[in-house]
């Protein structure tokens, strides 16, 4: 694939396995470890197919736990002085702590982020308020950057792609087609995820596409929500067209000040 785009993932690795942990219905008291890790890596190789650019955290993830797997794999201590010395202790509790602790701290973020919420919902008397009637009054919550790449790969399933031939592309341009997305968004509520890839056949424009989507989610221009977790995602615009021109002006500013042409 011939195009360029980089694009920094804005949540960590422990967010990836909590989000696997949820997924697979994993106990986080009890981790298997194998299957964790193959998934763990499945999510990193179509991280890089896209030329994301991953940070080092989610490498030394990788690292370790390809190190606690080798240590589940091997024999347990036989004697009593072996396990005295550590050798009988779980190889993954330290990092079944850190993911325990990990949740306390989100599980209290998202909290915090509920009463904002709440808090938004009261208005002060005087202008009139239009409610707007719809059939998705329930309450919804945020989708994460890892939901987004599952959803992604069930469209990926199912497209079949022409092999025969390969169409040549010099340039696919992420920043049109996030213009593109807002363009949409600004003319309606809400549209789902996947409404935005049923239109399109090659695996290039999905990616770009995708990469799109998560750059606005990372720029706030975007909210991506569901009504419950792996159901159907909508996306929802959180910006007026304002603030999403003067957003998108700092940001192409921004991209011609680190493009080497610039230097």
């Amino acid at each position: 694939m011939t195009y360029q785009c980089k694009l920094k993932i804005f949540e960590g690795p422990l967010d990836l396995l909590l989000h696997l942990l949820k997924e697979q219905k994993m106990d986080i008291y009890d981790i298997p470890i194998a299957e964790i890790t193959r998934q763990y890596m499945d999510y990193l190789e179509m991280m890089q197919e896209m030329n994301l650019e991953l940070v080092g955290e989610y490498l030394v993830m990788a690292a370790e736990l390809t190190r606690i797997k080798s240590k589940v794999l091997l024999p347990a201590p036989e004697t009593d002085e072996e396990a005295d010395l550590g050798g009988g202790e779980d190889p993954r509790a330290e990092l079944m702590r850190r993911l325990r602790e990990y949740q306390r701290y989100r599980d209290a973020a998202f909290e915090l982020r509920m009463k904002e919420h709440d808090r938004q919902q009261v208005f002060s008397r005087g202008g009139e308020i239009e409610i707007e009637e719809s059939s998705e009054n329930r309450e919804l919550v945020d989708a994460t950057v890892f939901d987004l790449f599952q959803a992604y790969q069930k469209i990926l399933d199912t497209k079949s792609f022409e092999k025969d031939y390969e169409i040549e592309i010099t340039e696919m341009s992420v920043t049109d087609r996030m213009q593109y997305i807002l363009d949409i968004l600004n003319s309606s509520d809400s549209v789902t995820f996947e409404s935005f890839f049923t239109v399109l056949n090659s695996k290039q424009e999905i990616i770009v596409t995708f990469l799109a989507i998560l750059e606005l989610m990372r720029l706030k221009l975007l909210r991506v929500q569901q009504s419950q977790h792996f159901e159907t995602i909508r996306i929802y615009k959180s910006a007026d067209q304002k603030t999403q021109d003067a957003i998108l002006q700092e940001y192409h500013r921004t991209l011609d000040e680190e493009s080497p042409e610039s230097s």
